[in-house]
């Protein structure tokens, strides 16, 4: 077994070199602590002013393939210049599909178009046109399809499919029109056209675990501290306006999906603010990451999030909660969070600074516990 510490070899060389297998052996020796502790992140983070945020809702138009037009032919052999009506049928259309898949976690790719292919024309000598291929496009999980505002797909599991717009069917050709009493049909269909359809796509789940607090409890600021992930940070209310989504990678190549979602206000579930085109996301997480501000009363803050989630959908208040009473760099008053403690206990709240990086790690060592212990279980 290869020892970092006895050869100094580059670390470009042994990813090329070693497989993967062996690199885990090598970390899990080389490493006195356990195996699922998580990675510093040595990368350095791009410094593009962009980012792409997470696009949770879609309108898109699905057109299915059009059917390829039957043949008009007659078959004229050197024997028999009369033989007959050889005309095929065209092909069916394709559809277009959507499916749920685990490698995407955002509507970002979709086109506001989607069109299917045609199908091919039927020839002479009896010959059918070929069938269009479906056009199949991923989409997370927990993406819901809209009719004229009706739910008419849940896209809730792996490998679920839902039909957009189905492609139109072939055109017969003449050979089919052929009967005893006319014999040489000069009629032909043309291909079906395939469905028009208008649909809206909502992303209900956008990750694993989501950072739900008031504005400017340190939500982003603690997304940027344990994952790669950039979203904006200021001193204004309603810096995010749209949510983002980090990834938090552990040593036994496990990765954890965290979203930043806009800051909630008192009244959210009324629509006033931001938050209650971003409450739908909270619903299928498996833990919901209650950052609180340590400056502000997190004791009165925490009851008004728990009032909001509460009004939008009573099961929000039964899920796995992680409080994090952030800030903790700043003066702040034990007494209120006595309080807190006395409310949810203190085994599921953990004091962090996210700009200075205090507690980061057990933050995240709870992280995956509750991962585990929950979003693998379902």
């Amino acid at each position: 077994m290869i020892s970092i510490r006895k050869y100094h070899i580059n670390s470009y060389l042994i990813c090329n070199i070693l497989t993967r297998w062996e690199i885990r052996i090598i970390c899990r020796n080389y490493s006195t602590d356990t195996e699922k502790l998580p990675l510093r992140t040595l990368k350095r983070k791009t410094e593009l002013i962009k980012v792409k945020p997470v696009i949770d809702v879609k309108t898109i138009r699905a057109i299915g393939g059009k059917g390829g037009d039957g043949c008009i032919s007659f078959l004229r052999l050197w024997k028999n210049d009369r033989a007959g009506p050889d005309g095929g049928d065209g092909g069916n259309g394709g559809h277009i599909l959507i499916e749920a898949s685990t490698s995407i976690n955002s509507l970002n790719h979709l086109n506001s178009i989607m069109k299917g292919e045609n199908g091919e024309k039927g020839s002479n000598k009896d010959c059918n046109g070929k069938n269009a291929q479906h056009t199949i496009v991923k989409v997370p999980i927990g993406t819901v399809v809209k009719y004229d505002s009706t739910v008419v797909g849940d896209l809730s599991e792996e490998g679920s499919l839902f039909i957009l717009a189905r492609g139109g069917a072939g055109g017969r050709g003449n050979k089919f029109f052929a009967s005893d009493l006319k014999q040489t049909p000069v009629v032909a269909e043309y291909g079906a056209n395939g469905e028009d359809r208008r649909y809206t796509l909502e992303l209900k789940s956008v990750a694993n675990f989501g950072l739900v607090g008031l504005p400017n409890a340190g939500k982003s600021t603690l997304l940027q501290a344990i994952s790669r992930a950039k979203p904006k940070v200021a001193s204004y209310p309603f810096t995010t306006l749209k949510p983002h989504i980090g990834m938090v990678q552990y040593r036994d190549y496990e990765q954890i999906s965290v979203a930043d979602l806009p800051g909630l206000i008192e009244g959210s579930h009324l629509g006033k603010g931001l938050g209650i085109q971003f409450l739908r996301h909270t619903e299928r997480c498996s833990c919901l990451i209650i950052v609180l501000d340590v400056t502000k009363n997190p004791y009165e803050t925490f009851l008004i999030l728990k009032k909001e989630l509460s009004a939008f959908y009573n099961d929000l208040t039964k899920k796995k909660q992680l409080i994090v009473l952030n800030k903790i760099d700043l003066p702040y008053s034990e007494e209120s969070i006595e309080n807190l403690i006395n409310e949810v206990g203190a085994d599921n709240l953990i004091k962090l600074s996210a700009k200075y990086g205090l507690n980061l790690s057990e933050f995240l060592n709870k992280l995956r516990t509750n991962y585990e212990e929950n979003f693998t279980n379902d």
